[in-house]
């Protein structure tokens, strides 16, 4: 983005004027979501760096009165402050890209029109135009910020889950559960040359396999988040912050699904692969009483990869719960995550 943004902003903003794109990199948010804290942070970080202005992006979400921030600009001193998962799971670099831009143009005094000064306009653009229900949100006087963009609403609830979800990289779960895997490869395996496994699997009807693939998914989810104590608690009584860490555990929730169902695949494809190589037409048949077809080799995996997933997840009581926080979540959220558990511990 920083190699982009001069060029564009530059064309944009015609007038002659030459941006200068400076990327920082540091935990702005550690310790505190407040609103006016993180600005105020912002603010002195701006002052010290001499900049004219300066945007925050944080994969952390941010609320405003019970709504989800997507960006506060403050035009008195140049400052932004954006929440990346407000943006939604898709197109996240496009997206950031013109939030950014659009702050940036607005922060500058390019979107200044007959009306009044910038600060009064709101924000234009595909930034706003595609991300509805992207709004005006309400700003105290007490606070630096002078306009403020929120999003609400079940869709607005998605987008944010969705985009930090995201962030987390669910896919980094899979390479992340190195023993669990091991534990469940290796049921894998043995079940696949059970006799007794070939019997259960070609008698079982389809509801009760999807019944089997849904109880092992789901067991392994919940053993993964309670047993690395995954599940967000929090100390406060208010409703906002209730709202707060019911979004953080559905964060968790569906973060650790997606990668528990990319090993439950990944483990129907291997066992395919090795029944495909070592079961006997002629033994099975003579076992279960059913020739050994294509339909019989996917039912078998199926089942397999059910009583497999299990096995994974006692083999995932091997990880350390530092290994399961780092394949689970991303580091800004490992960070708020320790604070918390810092503060408890005090």
């Amino acid at each position: 983005m920083a190699q982009m943004l001069p060029d564009r902003l530059a064309d944009r903003s015609g007038q002659g004027r030459r941006f200068d794109v400076e990327v920082v990199s540091e935990p702005f948010t550690a310790g505190t979501e407040d609103l006016s804290t993180l600005t105020r942070r912002i603010m002195d970080r701006g002052s010290e760096g001499n900049w004219d202005i300066v945007v925050a992006l944080t994969d952390l979400p941010l609320h405003s009165h019970g709504r989800k921030l997507v960006v506060d600009l403050s035009h008195e001193h140049g400052l932004a402050l954006l929440s990346l998962p407000t943006l939604g799971g898709f197109r996240l670099q496009t997206r950031a890209r013109q939030a950014v831009e659009e702050a940036v143009l607005s922060l500058a005094g390019v979107q200044a029109g007959p009306e009044g000064p910038p600060g009064s306009q709101p924000l234009r653009g595909p930034f706003i135009g595609r991300l509805a229900p992207i709004h005006p949100g309400q700003v105290d006087e007490e606070e630096i910020a002078d306009l403020r963009y929120i999003v609400s609403g079940p869709r607005g609830y998605l987008r944010v889950l969705f985009g930090m979800v995201r962030a987390n990289r669910p896919w980094r779960l899979v390479p992340g559960l190195s023993k669990a895997l091991a534990a469940a490869l290796a049921t894998g395996a043995v079940a696949t040359v059970n006799s007794t496994i070939w019997t259960l699997a070609t008698s079982l009807s389809t509801p009760r396999l999807v019944i089997a693939m849904v109880g092992s998914v789901a067991l392994m989810i919940g053993w993964l988040i309670v047993d690395a104590n995954l599940w967000h608690r929090t100390g406060e009584v208010s409703p906002e912050a209730r709202k707060r860490a019911a979004l953080y555990n559905a964060s968790t929730v569906v973060t650790v699904g997606i990668g528990v169902i990319v090993c439950y695949a990944g483990l129907v494809v291997i066992n395919l692969v090795w029944a495909l190589f070592i079961l006997n037409d002629r033994l099975f048949a003579s076992t279960t009483r059913t020739p050994l077809h294509a339909t019989e080799y996917w039912t078998l995996s199926w089942f397999v990869a059910s009583v497999a997933t299990v096995g994974g997840a006692l083999g995932s009581g091997l990880e350390s719960d530092e290994a399961i926080r780092a394949a689970a979540y991303s580091k800004r959220e490992q960070e708020r995550r320790s604070l918390l558990g810092d503060d408890r511990g005090d």
